[in-house]
């Protein structure tokens, strides 16, 4: 089969967060509305003391972004892959690499050209 991808670094190397960021960008996990400054009570015109500072659902929010990220930096690729391993039934590796040689030869045939060779 052409095409596919290789890692640029060591699977024990690559962070869970590095993943996520890659693929979506750093994106907050909330995006404070600033309620507090429409809220019923004040009629649309709070005082100062409710709306200085930070919102206090808003630290929450960071607070949990903080730890959900460091969670994330803290796992590997590698960790991950390796516990999978672990846990798949004996042969199972060998049924995927026979699978995978199936489509080649389906897809090469499909093609009319002659299957590269493993390296």
């Amino acid at each position: 089969m052409r095409g596919g991808y290789r890692l640029a670094r060591p699977a024990d190397e690559i962070s869970f967060l590095e993943i996520i960021d890659a693929i979506e960008g750093h994106k907050p996990l909330f995006d404070c509305q600033e309620v507090r400054g429409r809220c019923a009570v004040f009629d649309d015109s709070p005082p100062d003391w409710a709306v200085s500072g930070k919102c206090a659902i808003h630290a929450v929010m960071l607070q949990a972004e903080k730890a959900m990220r460091d969670a994330l930096a803290a796992q590997t690729l590698g960790a991950v892959a390796a516990r999978f391993g672990r846990k798949a039934p004996q042969g199972f590796f060998g049924e995927v690499n026979l699978w995978l040689d199936e489509r080649m030869t389906e897809r090469t045939a499909r093609s009319g050209k002659t299957a590269r060779a493993k390296t």
